[in-house]
């Protein structure tokens, strides 16, 4: 434990711009990742006049952020402007696998932002897209929270469909095999015919413009694609490569997940 009260990492360091904390489990992992968001929120807060905008994954690796974040003490909520990265197409309302409900159960109804906007997956969705993308463009994203998929994607940017210079902020995707296994092997969805084909996510372009980008990624599911997030050429065969070229990103992982 450091003398901020942030569990020490086991290991620390840079690859390219990337600052890489490693701990020793998931548990420590989520709860540092939470003090070090914490802290930035109450930083960015000290302006009075400012409203902080943020962005959030839906997703099981995150779910020891958003536990540490609901603990976190000192934070404004009602400052904070809240948007997601990603939906399904054509999930009933009600369906406990959407991915604002995540959000809301998880985090946005235990903290209670004062604006929270929430992707549309059941209307129009090329409106949709563009009533996201206005939205996102109405101010700098100060901070997005991100993971890694198991094929290397980030939000619903598969390989197939991460465009590295794409001119749109908010799209329609179809979604990869391989990412729609994952849904199942995190126990979202029962079988791979239940995971929907289609869905909604901001650009790579989009989620890159944030700030500061705080990346979680636990567990030995992810180590392949952590591996070749660190180590592979910059491309979209593992769109999480470019996260490397960010000014301010910092990943936060465990000893399962990074192989130590």
């Amino acid at each position: 434990m450091n003398t901020n009260g942030m569990m020490k990492p086991l290991k620390t360091h840079f690859v390219e711009r990337m600052s890489v904390r490693v701990y020793d489990d998931r548990g420590q992992m989520g709860a540092a990742a939470a003090v070090a968001v914490g802290a930035r929120l109450r930083q960015l807060l000290q302006d009075s006049e400012r409203q902080v905008r943020i962005v959030f994954a839906a997703a099981p690796s995150q779910n020891e952020l958003y536990e540490g974040l609901v603990r976190e003490q000192g934070i404004d909520w009602s400052r904070v402007c809240a948007f997601h990265m990603d939906e399904y197409i054509g999930l009933a309302d009600t369906a406990p696998q959407r991915f604002g409900q995540y959000l809301t159960e998880r985090l946005f109804s235990r903290v209670q932002p004062g604006r929270v906007e929430l992707l549309d997956g059941l209307h129009d969705v090329d409106q949709e897209c563009r009533r996201y993308g206005d939205m996102l463009r109405e101010a700098p994203i100060d901070i997005v929270c991100l993971g890694i998929g198991e094929n290397g994607h980030i939000a619903f940017n598969d390989p197939p469909v991460a465009d590295f210079e794409d001119l749109l902020d908010v799209k329609v995707v179809k979604l990869d095999e391989a990412c729609r296994r994952q849904q199942v092997n995190d126990g979202c969805f029962a079988r791979l015919d239940d995971v929907p084909e289609r869905a909604l996510t901001l650009t790579v372009p989009a989620l890159m413009a944030g700030r500061e980008l705080f990346v979680i990624v636990p567990g030995a599911s992810k180590r392949s694609a952590l591996t070749a997030a660190l180590h592979d050429p910059i491309s979209t065969v593992c769109p999480a490569t470019i996260l490397r070229t960010h000014p301010g990103i910092t990943m936060f992982t465990d000893r399962e997940a990074y192989g130590l």
